[in-house]
C-alpha cells in the first residue's frame, strides 16, 4: 500500500515537473512595445532634424537629399495624402504622410537597405517594408494620369513628332526610347533568369519620352537577361 502510493507521488511529481519545463521552454519573452531609440522619432528622426536644417539653411543639400524641391516634394504629398493617410491612436501617434514620402523618396534615390534605413529615420525595418511599397503605389496611383499619359489620338502623336522636328533637327521621330538596368539580388531558384550581359542580375526600366523629357509610356519588370528588342516586343 504504501510502496503504490509512493509510486504514484513519484509519478505526479514527475508530470508536474515535465509539464512545467514545456511551459517554460514555450514562455516567450516579453518584448517592448517600442525600442526607446525608435520612440524618440519626432524629436530626433531625420525628418525632424537634419530635412529641417537642410529645408531653411541649405537648399541645394535639401534637393540633394530628397532630389527635388521643397515645392515638387508638398505638391506631390498633397496629392498621396488621401491615399496613405493614417489616423492617430490614443497609444501613439501615426507616421506622416510627409514623413512616409521623405523616407520613400531617399530610398529611390540611394538603394539603401531597410535595415540601415531604419537608423536614420528611426522607422523600424518592418514598417518600412509596408510603407515604402504603399508610397511608391499612391504615387504611381496619383501621378500617372497627368503626368504618365500614353498619347490616345492621332493628333497627339503628330504634336510630339512637331515638337521633335522643331527643337531637335529630328524628323519622324513620336518618342525617344532606352532602357535601364536596376541592380536586384538574384532571386531564390531564379537561376540565370535575370543575369544580364553586364554580368549581374537585374530587371529593366523601360522608358519612351517626348521632345522635351517628359515620359509618356514606361515598362518595368522584365527580366534582365531579355535585350531590349524583347523588352519592346512585349510591352
Amino acid at each position: 500500500m504504501d510502496e503504490n502510493r509512493f509510486v504514484a507521488c513519484a509519478a505526479a511529481i514527475s508530470a508536474i515537473m515535465t509539464v512545467c519545463l514545456l511551459l517554460k521552454k514555450n514562455k516567450k519573452k516579453r518584448r517592448l512595445w517600442v525600442r526607446p531609440w525608435i520612440a524618440r522619432r519626432e524629436q530626433q528622426g531625420i525628418h525632424h532634424t537634419l530635412l529641417r536644417e537642410l529645408q531653411f539653411e541649405d537648399l541645394k543639400s535639401y534637393i540633394n537629399y530628397l532630389r527635388m524641391d521643397e515645392d515638387s516634394f508638398k505638391f506631390i504629398a498633397s496629392k498621396i495624402s488621401p491615399l496613405i493617410s493614417k489616423q492617430n491612436t490614443h497609444l501613439r501617434n501615426c507616421i506622416s504622410v510627409e514623413e512616409r514620402l521623405m523616407v520613400t523618396l531617399r530610398f529611390l534615390a540611394t538603394g539603401e537597405s531597410y535595415r540601415s534605413l531604419q537608423y536614420s529615420s528611426r522607422i523600424p525595418q518592418c514598417t518600412l517594408s509596408g510603407i515604402i511599397p504603399e508610397t511608391c503605389e499612391a504615387i504611381y496611383q496619383a501621378l500617372k494620369g497627368d503626368f504618365l499619359k500614353v498619347p490616345r489620338t492621332e493628333k497627339e502623336w503628330l504634336d510630339i513628332a512637331k515638337d521633335f522636328e522643331d527643337k531637335w533637327n529630328v524628323f519622324n521621330t513620336i518618342g525617344a526610347m532606352d532602357g535601364k538596368h536596376v541592380r536586384i539580388t538574384c532571386p531564390d531558384k531564379g537561376g540565370s533568369h535575370h543575369f544580364n550581359y553586364k554580368s549581374y542580375h537585374s530587371i529593366i526600366l523601360f522608358a519612351l519620352t517626348d521632345a522635351n523629357y517628359k515620359f509618356i509610356y514606361i515598362d518595368v519588370g522584365t527580366n534582365g537577361r531579355i535585350g531590349d528588342s524583347g523588352v519592346y516586343n512585349k510591352s
